[in-house]
């Protein structure tokens, strides 16, 4: 089990890599649409090549930072009621979850996704817009973004069971999450006044 852990600490060491530096494209995003419209309103004259930029951009992120997601136990669940079993339930519904719904769907999009890309590849499929970009790349998200996702998920089915074994401390247990340190933010703006 020890090798697994340290496969699983290299996956998520790069997973947590990919997600830092491909989150900053939300950046590049929001300054291809800033000039964007200022060239559209300043000169009256656009690009669909811009306009497709930005769905790739967001494309890229939103499908490559999903297992950075996962890694960091942001995905989604209801809170209030799984907050409200016992420990050893949620780990039994991780397991089940990672083991007999994502894994499988994550494999389902690769094995799908992977002959869409190709016969875009082949073709040189381009946009159908005029001027647009070539269409291949952003196919290609698909299944490489799912094929991340299928080894974040190995990693945290390995992690689940150590914790559930008593190897490893939960590296959730003491996390707050992203909406409860908002909340924690704004009650303290709010007390100071």
């Amino acid at each position: 089990m020890q090798s697994l852990l340290k496969l699983s600490r290299g996956i998520d060491a790069f997973t947590r890599r990919i997600g830092k530096s491909l989150a900053w494209l939300i950046l590049v995003a929001v300054i291809v649409s800033a000039v964007n419209a200022i060239i559209r309103k300043v000169f009256d004259t656009s690009s669909n090549a811009w306009l497709e930029l930005q769905w790739v951009l967001f494309s890229i992120v939103f499908l490559l930072c999903s297992p950075w997601t996962l890694l960091d136990n942001e995905h989604i669940r209801i809170d209030i009621v799984n907050n409200l079993l016992p420990q050893r339930v949620r780990d039994i519904i991780d397991l089940i979850g990672h083991a007999f719904f994502l894994l499988p769907l994550t494999v389902i999009m690769i094995y799908t996704g992977a002959p869409f890309f190709m016969r875009s590849f082949e073709i040189g499929e381009q946009s159908g817009n005029a001027g647009g970009l070539p269409q291949w790349p952003a196919k290609s998200l698909i299944t490489i973004g799912f094929a991340l996702l299928f080894v974040q998920g190995i990693s945290e089915l390995i992690k689940r069971i150590a914790v559930m074994r008593g190897l490893i401390p939960d590296p959730h247990a003491a996390q707050v999450h992203a909406l409860e340190a908002e909340v924690e933010h704004l009650v303290e703006a709010i007390e100071k006044r």
